[in-house]
């Protein structure tokens, strides 16, 4: 494991989310397209509104994981498994670089959320 392009592959997503984030906040507060006087117009922005908020609330989420991983990098415990303490698959690290646990343990936690 290359912990190196590991860190730089996380902080390269980090600061993508960062700019998702504050985009989706931008256009929440309406800073390049202000709310129209028209209500047919209004009832659309504020649609979008609820999306962007989506967006902004699913960025700041996944920006924690990445915000933790790092951590666990540096801490020496990436790809580590937090609730087994089993080394996580490198495939599903390769899918999702800051996974926190190993693919029995998310299936199982999973299982549990669907009950």
């Amino acid at each position: 494991m290359d912990s190196d392009a590991i860190r730089e592959q996380l902080r390269r997503r980090a600061a993508e989310l960062r700019e998702r984030a504050v985009q989706a906040d931008r256009g929440l507060r309406h800073e390049a397209d202000p709310l129209s006087a028209d209500f047919a117009e209004q009832v659309t922005q504020r649609e979008n509104d609820d999306v962007l908020g989506a967006i902004s609330d699913s960025a700041s989420a996944e920006l924690e994981q990445v915000e933790a991983a790092l951590r666990r990098l540096e801490q020496g415990y990436y790809g580590i498994c937090v609730v087994c303490a089993e080394p996580i698959e490198a495939g599903r690290l390769a899918a999702v670089p800051y996974a926190q646990r190993c693919s029995s343990c998310a299936e199982a936690e999973e299982a549990l959320a669907g009950r």
